[in-house]
């Protein structure tokens, strides 16, 4: 149990640290130019750092809990396989449903794609390698 929660609150870090890198970096502030007229003035960093926290926790639950069933047989090919499945779902299906209802350039789409999955890869090599379940 202490394993899960020092590994969930490294990767909630590790989740913010990359949101940080990936949204704030010159190439994305040019590319997410798009949403400006839209998008927030400021950001509420106490509410990044819960929600990226609680995401650290739920996604180590949900690796744990699929665990047996992800493809591989070491922790790193399961965590691999869990980054690509998190991926799909969190990060894929988004930019989809965004490339089909709005006018987004596709270099930002693109851009979307590669980073999401840079972090997820991450997030789930994390988990891979530091993640059993007992038993």
């Amino acid at each position: 149990m202490t394993g899960y929660i020092i590994v969930s609150l490294l990767s909630g870090v590790l989740f913010g640290v990359l949101d940080g890198l990936i949204n704030a970096n010159p190439l994305a502030v040019g590319l997410y130019e798009v949403y400006k007229p839209i998008a927030k003035t400021q950001v509420n960093f106490i509410a990044g750092i819960i929600i990226d926290l609680a995401y650290g926790f739920i996604l180590a639950a949900l690796f744990l809990l699929l665990y047996p069933a992800l493809p591989g047989e070491s922790g790193l090919a399961k965590g691999v396989s869990y980054g690509l499945l998190v991926w799909f779902f969190r990060v894929a299906m988004s930019v989809i449903s965004q490339w089909m209802m709005y006018k987004v350039p596709g270099k930002t789409l693109g851009y979307t794609l590669l980073a999401g999955l840079v972090e997820m890869l991450a997030l789930g090599i994390l988990y891979g390698l530091t993640l059993h379940p007992i038993g």
